[in-house]
């Protein structure tokens, strides 16, 4: 396939690497003559603007950090996308904004929204879930390339119910992680030493990524600076939409409240 993509970052440079090396054509945005070369190097082709990715692509891909981003760059592809291409948006956002993309996309280009769970380590392994929104045409066409560096692949439901899924899913794990915040603490007063105590959990029944995650970083709280940046993005989408929806995150949000007023 003909592969387009932007933004060849921590998690979208795997990404590209695994569709070179499954035999796809892939051409990638390099905003620098350093990015180019290096994008080159890993066999794929740079170019310096993010429309020229779209040229006769079947699939453009969108891996940046956030929905103004996302939609800056839409704004850019779209329009020379063919018909029959899809544009497939992994990054995390809200789901308002890939539903804004389709409804501006010129007509016969789908959208799909494809938010990732786990890190560039399983990008690399080519075992990254993939939680997929979108007509089932759209992610069926994308399939053959999100194949590349996915596994499983999920298709969640219509148009941005992946982005659902993902944010759901970062509430639940940031509220783990402010769960740990006060478990810490507690054993903190019991007598028992933090990186022990975390140890000790991720061979129970308290065991969770986070846990485990923690428990290698030592601290809940290192771990919890570490992902702080993203996750707190993540949040602060997922309180939005749920508030647009007349909701809101319930005890989760005392849970992740924890991690925050720590952090």
């Amino acid at each position: 396939m003909r592969i387009g993509f932007v933004g060849a970052g921590r998690m979208g440079r795997p990404m590209v690497e695994r569709l070179v090396a499954a035999g796809h054509e892939v051409t990638v945005l390099g905003r620098t003559p350093g990015n180019r070369d290096r994008l080159r190097e890993a066999g794929a082709a740079p170019v310096a603007a993010a429309a020229e990715t779209a040229a006769g692509a079947d699939i453009v891909g969108v891996c940046v950090f956030s929905d103004e981003q996302v939609s800056h760059v839409g704004a850019e592809v779209l329009p020379a996308m063919p018909a029959g291409s899809v544009l497939v948006v992994h990054t995390t956002g809200s789901p308002a904004t890939v539903r804004d993309l389709r409804d501006t996309a010129p007509g016969g280009v789908g959208v799909i929204d494809c938010p990732v769970s786990g890190g560039p380590h399983d990008i690399a392994a080519g075992a990254i879930t993939l939680l997929a929104g979108g007509a089932a045409e759209h992610v069926d066409r994308a399939r053959p390339a999100l194949e590349a560096y996915g596994d499983p692949i999920l298709h969640a439901g219509p148009l941005g119910a992946g982005q659902t899924v993902k944010l759901v899913n970062n509430a639940v794990f940031a509220a783990n992680i402010g769960l740990l915040a006060a478990a810490a603490r507690l054993g903190t007063r019991l007598g028992i030493e933090e990186k022990s105590l975390l140890t000790a959990l991720t061979h129970g029944s308290a065991g969770s990524r986070a846990l485990d995650s923690a428990a290698r970083a030592g601290s809940v709280e290192v771990f919890a600076a570490a992902v702080a940046e993203f996750l707190s993005k993540d949040v602060e989408v997922v309180r939005a939409t749920a508030a647009a929806l007349g909701g809101d995150l319930g005890v989760l949000d005392a849970a992740i409240a924890e991690i925050q007023r720590r952090a």
